[in-house]
């Protein structure tokens, strides 16, 4: 047979492919949502928190920055150090983790506990980050894997968009502790969701790992983590402290604020979902100048509510595109083989920016006031903003790089009835000669 007609044989498509695991995807999607929740709570429940540790509201705000400092720092060490493990028991772990430092947090009445607690679950934070979206893309074929991540990924906006302003709504009527006791609960169920719906995958073997400086190296990607920083610093010193800043503008109703952000936040991942293929660069231009806009507005308002709002809807909008757009332009640089080293890196970049950002809009509060957050967080959009402008060869081309899939060409081949065929995980396109 013509090497070109055994190749096609090798790999011609298989006629009926695997079921799409949209439950145990699902299962991943609330493991997102539950850190997500166990990160920014605080943030939602601030005033109640406050008045309850016996501390002033920054205080509190220290504590957002305690979870994303842990994940920061333990992102890639012990991700490299669970790496060869099993991936589902890791993830169990992590979800256990995540119910006892909940747990702990509800009950504590010390705020030096309760600062314990929070490094602790940053540690599970970074841990599974830099471990979803690897997940999600091993659970399905090649050629489905935007989908999978997408869907755990929806678990970021459904926290922001529903789950941090329904929490400090029923704050208001209940108080917090019911809500950090309802984030231990909540795991210790997902636990038997996943044993239900996730596979058993297994760890990562040496020859297959990719060396954190490599990566590191590659064109574009300190660029792309420059930006990140950025943005997480400047969103977060506002986002952090949205509470005191809305009681300038009207009835300061956080919750309302919250809610605003995360519905326009579905919006902007919306928009984005549509666009990013081919326009990802002009689409993250326009997002970045957005929230410089709604900065601005911010900036200038004087007790207007609709101001404040129709500013946090922009706001909302861009920051729900943005993020996705970041770690869309990290892949293309890294190439699909250093995916998951580049991920577990922005993973710290991005808690890096959390944690500097709620430790300096903690300062700007407590030394300026409210009225200077957005003016910090429009300066630093626009560092970004002028980088990415900037960055037209590597970073954030206007033609986005197409990276061929290691796996399609490594595939390897299964016999069904005598038939050589392509095992469909590793399939990404048939081959030619």
């Amino acid at each position: 047979m013509p090497a070109e007609q055994s190749a096609n044989t090798i790999c011609a498509p298989v006629a009926s492919g695997p079921r799409f695991p949209l439950w145990g995807l699902l299962a991943l999607a609330t493991a997102a949502f539950i850190d997500v929740m166990t990160d920014l709570l605080p943030a939602g429940v601030l005033p109640q928190m406050s008045g309850a540790l016996h501390v002033p509201p920054e205080r509190i705000g220290v504590l957002v920055s305690a979870f994303a400092v842990a994940s920061s720092v333990a992102a890639i060490p012990v991700t490299t150090a669970l790496r060869g493990l099993p991936r589902r028991p890791v993830l169990i772990g992590v979800l256990t983790g995540f119910a006892v430092f909940n747990a702990v947090t509800a009950v504590s009445a010390s705020y030096l506990l309760t600062f314990g607690a929070r490094l602790l679950a940053g540690v599970m934070g970074g841990t599974l980050w830099s471990m979803l979206a690897g997940y999600a893309a091993r659970m399905v074929p090649a050629e489905r894997r935007g989908r999978a991540t997408a869907i755990v990924l929806a678990g970021i906006t459904a926290a922001m968009a529903a789950g941090i302003p329904a929490g400090a709504a029923l704050a208001t009527v209940s108080g917090w502790r019911p809500i950090f006791a309802l984030l231990a609960a909540v795991p210790l169920l997902l636990v038997a969701w996943v044993r239900w719906q996730v596979p058993a995958l297994p760890g990562e073997a040496a020859p297959d790992r990719p060396s954190l400086r490599r990566v590191g190296s590659l064109p574009g990607i300190r660029t792309v983590l420059a930006v990140t920083v950025l943005l997480l610093t400047g969103h977060q010193a506002m986002y952090t402290y949205a509470a005191p800043f809305a009681a300038r503008s009207g009835p300061g109703d956080a919750s309302l604020v919250l809610f605003v952000f995360g519905a326009a936040t579905i919006a902007g991942l919306g928009i984005t979902g549509a666009l990013a293929d081919r326009h990802l660069r002009s689409v993250l231009l326009a997002a970045l100048a957005m929230i410089a806009t709604a900065m601005l507005a911010l900036g200038l308002i004087t007790h207007n509510q609709a101001t404040l709002l129709t500013a946090v809807a922009l706001w909302g909008a861009a920051f729900g595109a943005a993020p996705t757009l970041l770690q869309t332009a990290l892949i293309d640089a890294s190439g699909p083989v250093s995916a998951d080293v580049a991920t577990s890196m922005q993973t710290t970049v991005y808690n890096i920016g959390i944690a500097a950002g709620s430790l300096a809009g903690g300062v700007i509060l407590d030394h300026t006031g409210a009225a200077a957050l957005p003016w910090a967080t429009a300066l630093l959009t626009t560092v970004a903003l002028a980088i990415v402008a900037a960055a037209r060869r590597h970073s954030f081309p206007a033609t986005r790089p197409a990276h061929k899939n290691p796996a399609a060409q490594t595939a390897k081949t299964t016999r069904i009835g005598g038939s050589p065929k392509c095992d469909p995980a590793q399939q990404n396109t048939p081959r030619t000669g």
